[in-house]
């Protein structure tokens, strides 16, 4: 019997909602994907509380899809995408304002937004990868981190912290990372010159450590001004959250980068993954059923790497 519904996450009032939707056709230049892993992200937590329209990033609506992250397998292919049936891939569920995202049995989404998935990687690691790991791209480019180049990431620990100092570092940059005392040996296998532990003044560890202050600064932990300050005069600064970016004092070039879908940059990270250049980081694997306690367990902190929900 031809399936004509799937079950699906979503939010906008408090906790997930697993329901049963019609199961969603691709378009022209689309793709439907057999979802097999969709990681959890912090992001996602402001979406199911339904408070992206306080932030001004969305309407507010009486329900969202849920998801970013999705590894799976082409199901359905629309005219002029150029996948294949039954070819593993990963992508990023950029859009808002739509009834389902990547949480779900099955998603659209855009072939723009779809690469294949790095091979011999399993699913639950590689649904890991695309909102982090372009969030990191992303944001290096547009604090023109390049070889030679000092820079501060803080939440170096994170998600998208690791891949900042990775990916940083394989750019030739010079990094200084900021995370908890705990994980300055690991910040320092990915790639980090200089640690200093959460807490200490970091304007002024920054600038013991780079005279003069860093060329650019990408703020994963939500410092404010208080990385700015580590930041050289006429320097750059990244915020990565909606109403978090100080004022660009001494002429610092601050600026929001938010994640864009990004097929060719998603392609050059699974590259960088097969040749182990990546580190992937899965810290449980749930069910769609448990994603409420997969929310709760992202919302208490701590988790190192992504909860990463299966159907």
């Amino acid at each position: 019997m031809t399936k004509t519904t799937m079950r699906a996450l979503i939010g906008g009032s408090g906790a997930p909602q697993l329901v049963e939707v019609p199961l969603p056709q691709a378009g022209p230049r689309q793709v439907r994907i057999r979802v097999a892993a969709a990681a959890v992200n912090p992001f996602d937590l402001a979406v199911a509380a339904g408070t992206l329209a306080d932030y001004g990033v969305a309407r507010r609506l009486d329900s969202y899809g849920l998801g970013f992250d999705a590894a799976g397998t082409v199901d359905q292919v629309g005219d002029g995408a150029v996948f294949r049936v039954g070819e593993e891939v990963i992508g990023l569920a950029a859009r808002l304002e739509v009834p389902t995202k990547a949480q779900a049995e099955y998603v659209v989404l855009d072939a723009e937004a779809v690469a294949r998935a790095p091979r011999g990687v399993p699913a639950v690691e590689a649904a890991t990868i695309p909102l982090n790991s372009l969030t990191a791209w992303q944001a290096l480019d547009r604090a023109g981190v390049g070889p030679g180049r000092t820079l501060l990431v803080t939440g170096a620990a994170g998600a998208v912290g690791g891949y900042l100092v990775e990916l940083a570092a394989l750019r030739g940059a010079r990094v200084v990372a900021v995370a908890g005392a705990g994980d300055e040996e690991f910040v320092r296998g990915l790639g980090a010159e200089w640690f200093v532990a959460r807490g200490e003044s970091v304007a002024s560890a920054v600038r013991e450590r780079v005279p003069g202050g860093v060329d650019a600064a990408v703020d994963a932990a939500v410092l404010g001004l208080a990385a700015l300050d580590a930041v050289r005069d006429g320097g750059a600064f990244v915020a990565l959250s909606a109403g978090v970016a100080p004022v660009g004092l001494r002429g610092i070039d601050v600026a929001t980068v938010f994640f864009r879908a990004d097929a060719d940059q998603l392609g050059e990270v699974v590259r960088l993954v097969e040749a182990g250049r990546l580190t992937l980081r899965v810290a449980e694997v749930c069910p769609l059923e448990k994603a409420a306690d997969a929310h709760a367990r992202v919302a208490s902190g701590g988790v190192r790497g992504r909860l990463v929900l299966v159907p």
